[in-house]
């Protein structure tokens, strides 16, 4: 175990931690939802990062960092759809597309041509979207100013939309490298 799958476990670890603050009662919880959400996705990118800069890449960090990040962002979002179910039908685009994703990448490793479906723009632009409209949507509150709502729900709208585009692209790419072979 080192110190980029320690950060990935913590990851996993803030996910009950966020929706159980999310639902408290004490005065701030869903600010604290958001800043503890907000450290957990922070941390994406601080395993990468000690994972690279420290040569602590191991197959299984490769497995379990994309576990970590789809879980997270899938468990905070069906939360957010119990509050507001006007969310549903962009969450159930984004984890369809992860869930899609997810499969093309194990299906194109199985062929030897993961590469195909290596991370791209259209995808870390989804994935940044995605995350200041979740943070935005666990700030909110009765009390917050209207617009904070409308942050996160045009938000998580662009990020479906997003999801879309990046999961045509990586299907695009996929059929081009399938066809090459």
């Amino acid at each position: 175990m080192n110190w980029a799958n320690l950060i990935t476990f913590l990851r996993l670890l803030l996910i009950p931690v966020v929706i159980i603050c999310y639902y408290a009662s004490f005065s701030s919880a869903n600010l604290w939802a958001a800043i503890l959400f907000t450290i957990a996705s922070m941390s994406d990118w601080l395993d990468g990062y000690l994972a690279r800069k420290l040569g602590l890449t191991s197959a299984f960090g490769a497995f379990l960092d994309p576990v970590a990040d789809k879980l997270l962002v899938a468990m905070v979002l069906i939360m957010l759809v119990t509050a507001y179910p006007v969310l549903l039908l962009a969450t159930g685009i984004i984890i369809s597309r992860e869930i899609l994703i997810s499969a093309l990448r194990e299906w194109m490793a199985s062929k030897g041509r993961r590469d195909a479906v290596a991370v791209a723009f259209s995808g870390k632009l989804k994935t940044t979207v995605q995350m200041f409209a979740i943070i935005a949507l666990l700030f909110y509150s009765a009390e917050s100013p209207q617009w904070i709502w409308q942050l996160g729900l045009w938000g998580i709208h662009l990020a479906a939309l997003l999801s879309v585009y990046s999961m045509v692209h990586y299907f695009r790419n996929a059929w081009s490298a399938l066809q090459e072979s």
